[in-house]
């Protein structure tokens, strides 16, 4: 029995939904028709209070940074909410300290400007949002930036383009992981369309 990963998964105020929902769906799902759990799903925010997410969806993170356990995968999500985090230092320093000890840093749609802001993109290659690209270059100008990508896998951290692209990097992921057969079994039980 292989033991299970823990997937933290960042959340803030303003934070795009399907950016942690769709990823929270595909690690927290994977290995349910063999009954096995090969991730640990959980949600972390700065603080334990309640957090707003995009159009004011109330949400309960289950740990705060104080007390979160370590991650093995730590993934950062966007939203309009990263433009403030950007200039949050006690998160971004999390971030970057997260990073030293998990195995994988992944981040959806803009939480790639929280990546860039603690410094994790340099000489790398990344993608983000459509709308958010000019913002990316700017905030990070020794990243390689590919506009059109789905998502780039520098290897330890892996990004995606925007929101409903965090699904397929995730998909993607699982198969990097367990094998593709896993993450096929996956999107089929979330009868998601996924172009592996």
């Amino acid at each position: 029995m292989i033991q299970s990963r823990n997937v933290a998964i960042l959340i803030f105020d303003d934070v795009e939904i399907l950016d942690f929902c769709g990823p929270y769906e595909v690690f927290g799902v994977t290995g349910k028709q063999n009954n096995s759990q090969p991730f640990n799903v959980y949600t972390v925010a700065e603080h334990s209070k309640p957090i707003l997410a995009r159009n004011k969806l109330s949400i309960n993170p289950q740990y705060a940074i104080a007390n979160c356990p370590p991650s093995d995968i730590l993934l950062v999500p966007g939203g309009f909410g990263t433009r403030q985090q950007m200039h949050n230092f006690v998160l971004i320093d999390w971030i970057r300290q997260s990073y030293l000890h998990s195995e994988l840093l992944l981040s959806v749609c803009t939480g790639a400007l929280l990546l860039a802001k603690a410094g994790l993109l340099e000489n790398l290659a990344a993608t983000t949002h459509h709308l958010a690209i000019d913002l990316l270059k700017e905030v990070a100008p020794n990243t390689e930036i590919r506009a059109g990508d789905r998502f780039v896998d520098n290897g330890k951290i892996i990004l995606s383009a925007g929101i409903s692209a965090g699904i397929d990097m995730s998909l993607y992921v699982v198969a990097k992981l367990l094998g593709k057969e896993e993450a096929i079994k996956t999107a089929e039980y979330m009868e998601y369309d996924w172009k592996s």
